[in-house]
């Protein structure tokens, strides 16, 4: 009998001693899913959380519940999923902005790495900006742009959402990379820019491709190019910047990834990663996405990763060229 009890009571101690987490991996989840957008309710982000969190939630057979914490242009909304628990409960949407382009414009609003504090899940969704003008402006190509702001380096200007957007940095890559020089006019928020231009009271703007096209198939706006590396299906004439002479490698979109704190258990995230994937090949999905000009995300979370880096990097040198600063 003693040899028979001494394995069960060391079977026992070393189940006593596995950390509780490591017990709730095996089940998980158990309970509903936060899924934290750091923004208000009723933009991209939110509608595309929202849109992929139902079909996630029947999955994994729980809730995923869309909790909004807007504040500080996203920083407060993903300061609390990187202060969160890192049991898996609770995710966020995490936008370009802050994910790989505010800590370098303004460090310090940030007390967190968003490199090293979260744990990239997968990709959300990608969407590429189109670069329009004014009805007014005498141009009908990118190539008439850059003759016209050569010819008058300041005079013209173009708008943004704001100061350290991925619009911005977009627009400013290609100044840089065409050798032209324009003023950016930053707003808060993009709801006024459209009818701006077409009211001839800005030159240029850097859109998302959801904002653009509208206007563009209505003919209130000039479509001059796409920044992603394919051309738009609603836009199948607009050329991509990287067909362009002496743009060949620009390629610049705005994109959201799910992400959940740093230290949060290698089989949950897998496990995340894969229902995602999984939401994201959904046809109504799909469709829902792709009518919002967005293109579904997809592949590993060390994928998502690896682009984070990536973006990041080329971010940092682009602020420091154009000197952007808030």
């Amino acid at each position: 009998m003693p040899s028979i009890k001494k394995p069960i009571a060391l079977a026992a101690l070393l189940a006593a001693a596995l950390p509780g987490i490591a017990l709730a991996q095996a089940t998980w989840p158990t309970k509903p899913i936060t899924l934290v957008v750091p923004y208000t309710a009723g933009g991209s982000v939110d509608f595309n959380a929202r849109l992929v969190a139902t079909k996630l939630g029947e999955r994994l057979k729980q809730t995923v519940v869309i909790e909004n914490v807007a504040g500080a242009g996203g920083v407060i909304g993903v300061s609390k999923v990187v202060n969160a628990q890192p049991d898996g409960y609770t995710l966020v949407a995490g936008p370009d902005s802050v994910i790989a382009i505010g800590k370098l414009i303004n460090p310090a609003a940030f007390k967190f790495d968003p490199l090293k504090d979260l744990a990239p899940v997968g990709m959300l969704n990608t969407a590429p900006m189109v670069l329009v003008a004014r009805p007014g402006l005498p141009v009908e190509s990118y190539q008439d742009l850059v003759k016209l702001a050569k010819a008058s380096p300041g005079k013209y200007n173009y708008a943004t959402s704001g100061v350290g957007t991925v619009l911005q940095l977009a627009m400013e890559l290609l100044k840089e990379k065409s050798g032209i020089y324009v003023t950016h006019i930053p707003y808060r928020g993009g709801a006024q820019i459209a009818s701006d231009v077409i009211g001839n009271q800005v030159d240029l703007a850097m859109l998302v491709s959801t904002s653009a096209i509208p206007h563009i198939t209505g003919g209130r706006l000039k479509a001059l190019g796409v920044t992603g590396d394919k051309r738009l299906e609603a836009l199948p004439k607009v050329p991509t910047f990287s067909e362009m002479p002496g743009l060949k490698d620009y390629s610049m979109v705005s994109w959201t990834g799910i992400f959940a704190p740093a230290a949060t258990p290698p089989a949950v995230v897998k496990r995340l990663n894969e229902e995602l994937n999984a939401v994201l090949k959904d046809p109504e999905i799909r469709a829902k996405l792709q009518e919002q000009g967005a293109v579904p995300g997809s592949g590993s979370a060390e994928d998502l990763g690896k682009f984070v880096r990536t973006e990041y990097a080329r971010n940092q040198k682009i602020v420091q060229s154009a000197n952007i600063k808030e």
